[in-house]
């Protein structure tokens, strides 16, 4: 499904859509349709398109859904409590990458509403993290598979490892930045490779403010790429 919200600046708007559509600002891809700057007698405003997995159903498969629903529901089981979450959570990741031929010791960095922070400190660092943090995001979604398997879906869970994800972040404001200056160098868009919805947040809140450049997101499914161009011109 697609949305719209709006608010003085990105990130309000991105609050908004998560507070009306009750969902994880992770688990949602934002593109931003509309930016304005403030200014002394103006507020800013800022338009963002909200895309969600979810779909409207036929309703033989709304049915089989509201059917399904109550069978998960009949079968739940209660939460376990947060420290036997965190030892299960942290055994298990280091049970995979054991199962992969590495080892590697995981603990807690950090503990957040709703996420949880983990560190891998292995000699494979590299080969963990992959080709510009594949494995590692790959790896970061089966842990958060079984995360829910024990009961807490709600909880999101964030692999890192010799501070790859600062790292990627402070590369991204980088690239966005010197691609905004070839833009405005040449004229012409650019577009970057394709990135997954963190990435292209990243990309999209660093040129928010430049007042004469513009970004959109393109393409279909997760992996989308991120134009960068001069505002007003298509």
């Amino acid at each position: 499904m697609i949305y719209e919200f709006e608010g003085k600046t990105e990130r309000e708007a991105i609050e908004l859509a998560a507070q009306k559509l009750g969902l994880d600002t992770s688990s949602f891809d934002v593109e931003i349709i509309e930016s304005q700057g403030g200014g002394l007698f103006k507020k800013g405003k800022v338009r963002i398109r909200v895309h969600t997995k979810d779909a409207p159903l036929p309703v033989a498969e709304k049915e089989s859904a509201i059917k399904e629903e109550e069978a998960v529901a009949q079968r739940h089981v209660e939460p376990i409590p947060m420290e036997d979450f965190e030892h299960k959570v942290i055994e298990w990741t280091k049970e995979v990458i054991a199962r992969m031929g590495y080892t590697a010791e995981v603990s807690v960095v950090f503990r957040e509403s709703k996420k949880l922070g983990l560190r891998i400190d292995t000699e494979s660092a590299s080969i963990l993290i992959g080709k510009k943090g594949r494995n590692i995001d790959a790896l970061q979604l089966l842990v958060n598979v079984y995360a829910g398997t024990l009961g807490h879906s709600d909880i999101k869970v964030v692999l890192d490892s010799e501070n790859y994800r600062l790292r990627r972040e402070e590369a991204l404001v980088k690239i966005a930045y010197e691609t905004a200056e070839e833009v405005r160098r040449t004229g012409r868009s650019v577009l970057l490779e394709p990135m997954n919805p963190f990435e292209r947040r990243i990309i999209h809140t660093t040129l928010n403010d430049i007042i004469d450049i513009e970004t959109k997101s393109e393409g279909e499914g997760l992996m989308k790429q991120v134009r960068v161009m001069m505002k007003g011109r298509k």
